[in-house]
């Protein structure tokens, strides 16, 4: 019979490698988070240059699949290669640091707080932070200026010239909208999954799985005006040329904002990467 001790010994040495390999998997998902969020960044970059109406590039003349005469805006691929021209590999990365800074401290505050309520407050606190810090970031390619830095400057300089007010720009709409998604996802897959879905169909429990993934894609195209606004609102007339005429009216609310896009019919504006047609306001008239 082993002893006590060599058995309090044994499970002494448990908990070290318990330890070790939590903190493995804590580093996994930091690093895995990291690289996800840079190589994705290019695509968000192109995205938000689109979003504040930024259109270096002229458009092209195609033809839809009826035959008719329309204008395409150049696709992802083209305005990325742009960006490449002007700024070189690197200036697609623009804006990247707080954008990792936040995925980091999304990830971290996740693994420490339980509380769904208390983790969902945090994250809205320190996430658009972030996000205002790298879209400023990445609207300084409109205008070409150097106002925004590194992460510790960008702090330091929206709060000297906007206060603590400065860190609350557009989070009311992305809150809403994030609330709203999350609303309709959750009921429109449990309204499919409880009626839609037959108990007697052998796949019943797959279908399942995948309904509130489905929903949350089509849920995100009806969301995604309030994601626009939010990022337009964190730009407007914070010093920056993509945030000021001619470029962009001076809002007074995100509601100001809503109700422009609205009349102008861009509340999707930026939601495609591909396709991208002249609004028809801008349309010229094509000899036949």
């Amino acid at each position: 019979m082993e002893s006590v001790e060599n058995l309090s010994g044994q499970a002494a040495g448990v908990e070290p490698d318990t330890t070790r390999t939590s903190v493995d998997v804590d580093t996994a998902v930091l690093l895995l988070g990291a690289g996800v969020t840079a190589i994705t960044h290019p695509l968000l970059y192109v995205k938000l240059l689109i979003q504040v109406g930024h259109e270096p590039l002229p458009p092209t003349v195609g033809t839809t699949m009826f035959g008719r005469r329309v204008l395409y805006l150049p696709g992802f691929f083209s305005y990325a290669q742009h960006i490449v021209k002007v700024d070189g590999k690197t200036g697609l990365f623009r804006g990247l640091s707080p954008r990792i800074a936040s995925s980091v401290i999304s990830t971290v505050v996740r693994g420490k707080v339980r509380q769904v309520k208390l983790y969902t407050g945090l994250k809205h606190f320190v996430f658009w932070r972030c996000i205002i810090m790298s879209v400023r970031c990445m609207a300084q390619f409109v205008g070409r200026e150097v106002k925004y830095g590194g992460i510790f400057s960008c702090i330091i300089k929206i709060f000297k010239e906007e206060g603590v007010a400065g860190f609350y720009v557009g989070l009311m709409p992305h809150v809403l909208g994030e609330v709203l998604f999350l609303w309709c996802c959750n009921l429109l897959a449990h309204f499919i999954n409880t009626y839609a879905v037959d108990e007697n169909f052998t796949q019943a429990s797959a279908v399942r799985s995948y309904t509130k993934f489905v929903m949350g894609i089509a849920v995100s195209v009806l969301t995604y005006p309030f994601m626009l606004v939010a990022d337009l609102m964190a730009v407007n007339n914070c010093g920056l040329a993509a945030g000021l005429p001619p470029h962009s009216p001076i809002f007074k609310s995100w509601l100001h904002c809503w109700d422009h896009l609205s009349q102008k019919g861009l509340l999707f504006r930026g939601s495609s990467f591909f396709f991208r047609r002249v609004p028809v306001t801008s349309l010229p008239s094509f000899n036949e």
